[in-house]
């Protein structure tokens, strides 16, 4: 049995009367890729970026990896690798420079060429990241987050915007990361992505999580409560029970 790696219990986050994340408890276990996901607003980016040591909590408890969150937040950094946004990349520095640099800012001796072989992007190793499509860009934005060599890497939409192709290539990705023995964090709007790639989801409302379990016992539970989506060859899909439980209206995201 996969032991708990992360553990996150009756955590809360108040900006002034607003309460963002409201007492949510949940475990991650070593090896498995965990999806939180939530409409916009839900805050599940909140709860990530507590639990990456980026902000701070106003109570509750988060350990990772037996480390907890208030006593080791720098030791908690050394094992967890974060997604980085296209401003944290130097626009004059080539791929394999800008690796060398992150691998001086973790103390890392890595060899650069393999890491972008990692990730297949060794042809572009003498490109600048502005130079490179959105598939690329993602796949080198997670191969910073490997420079570490940590036990857990959080991907917050990776696949946002890109085609169908680089989509599959991604997940592709992300399964080999897992399946070499790291754990995935990833939040997606895309519910197929989830259902394909996450060995659990927990599905945040409100500040509530208000579903957690695999993504196909979510759907048979739904399923079983007599919900026919017609002309399909399922009668549910993780769709489905996200927008069952979390309702039909757009909203604007807040935090």
């Amino acid at each position: 049995m996969s032991k708990t790696i992360i553990q996150v219990k009756n955590l809360y986050k108040n900006y002034g009367d607003f309460a963002a994340v409201k007492g949510i408890s949940f475990d991650v276990l070593e090896g498995e890729i965990f999806g939180l996901l939530g409409p916009n607003g839900a805050g599940k980016s909140t709860t990530l970026e507590i639990i990456e040591t980026l902000r701070e909590k106003t109570s509750g408890e988060v350990t990772v990896d037996g480390l907890n969150l208030d006593d080791s937040p720098n030791e908690i950094k050394k094992i967890i690798g974060v997604q980085l946004q296209t401003s944290g990349y130097y626009p004059s520095l080539h791929l394999d420079e800008l690796i060398v640099l992150f691998a001086g800012l973790y103390n890392e001796d890595i060899d650069p060429m393999a890491l972008l072989d990692k990730v297949n992007l060794r042809d572009k190793a003498k490109a600048k990241f502005k130079e490179l499509s959105g598939g690329q860009k993602q796949r080198f934005s997670i191969a910073t987050t490997l420079i570490n060599k940590p036990k857990i890497i959080f991907l917050d939409e990776p696949t946002t915007g890109l085609d169908p192709q680089a989509r599959r290539n991604l997940w592709d990705l992300i399964r080999e990361i897992r399946d070499h023995g790291t754990t995935v964090i990833i939040t997606t709007h895309y519910m197929d992505e989830a259902e394909v790639l996450c060995d659990r989801v927990a599905i945040i409302d409100s500040g509530h999580i208000i579903a957690l379990n695999s993504p196909d016992k979510l759907i048979d539970e739904l399923v079983a409560t007599g919900f026919e989506k017609p002309k399909e060859v399922k009668q549910a899909n993780l769709e489905d029970v996200f927008i069952n439980l979390t309702g039909h209206a757009l909203r604007e995201e807040k935090i």
